[in-house]
């Protein structure tokens, strides 16, 4: 489902969410999943805009599913290993981000995007949604990085190559219930 930009007059800025799923299996090296965007003819990671109703970590759980086909119970959260809060007393706890960036969106206006890193075994369980790309596929961090900027946004693979690098060997799984949503 595409929310339109609510905040499109110069210097304003959307709030929106991705997330880097990397896949992982069995005698295999970890593989980002990457999307070729429906507009933008672009490789991205799975996301797009909060919307007024919802907290940043239920969008990003909202975009995966609608974007990937992937069920929220298929995915383990990465954290880093670090002593972080796990919780706090009255408010909803959102999880540890691996980047919270600012871009330019066209029309002179921002989104400031906060990206989160999850991993897999598993294939979706669920259809994607009808409005959305299911030009859905795989990358080692070799083919990533051979992948050139007409392709895929430098800032969107330099989080990929992050995620694959250094996250995956760094932090650490975490329950997403432990993140209400």
């Amino acid at each position: 489902m595409y929310m339109p930009h609510i905040h499109n007059k110069p210097g304003q800025h959307d709030i929106c969410v991705s997330g880097y799923i990397v896949k992982i299996t069995e005698g295999d090296e970890p593989r980002i999943i990457l999307h070729k965007h429906r507009k933008l003819k672009m490789l991205l990671q799975f996301g797009g805009h909060v919307e007024l109703d919802e907290t940043p970590w239920q969008a990003v759980l909202r975009e995966i599913a609608e974007e990937s086909g992937y069920d929220k119970n298929q995915l383990k959260l990465l954290q880093p290993c670090y002593n972080r809060l796990t919780s706090l007393p009255g408010v909803k706890l959102h999880p540890q981000p691996i980047a919270i960036h600012t871009y330019p969106a066209g029309g002179g206006h921002y989104h400031t995007d906060i990206s989160y890193a999850f991993i897999t075994s598993e294939n979706p369980i669920r259809k994607i949604a009808d409005d959305e790309s299911d030009n859905i596929n795989l990358f080692s961090l070799n083919e990533l990085e051979k992948l050139a900027s007409k392709q895929i946004y430098d800032n969107a693979k330099a989080i990929a190559v992050y995620t694959l690098t250094t996250v995956i060997e760094e932090w650490k799984e975490a329950d997403l219930l432990l993140y209400k949503s």
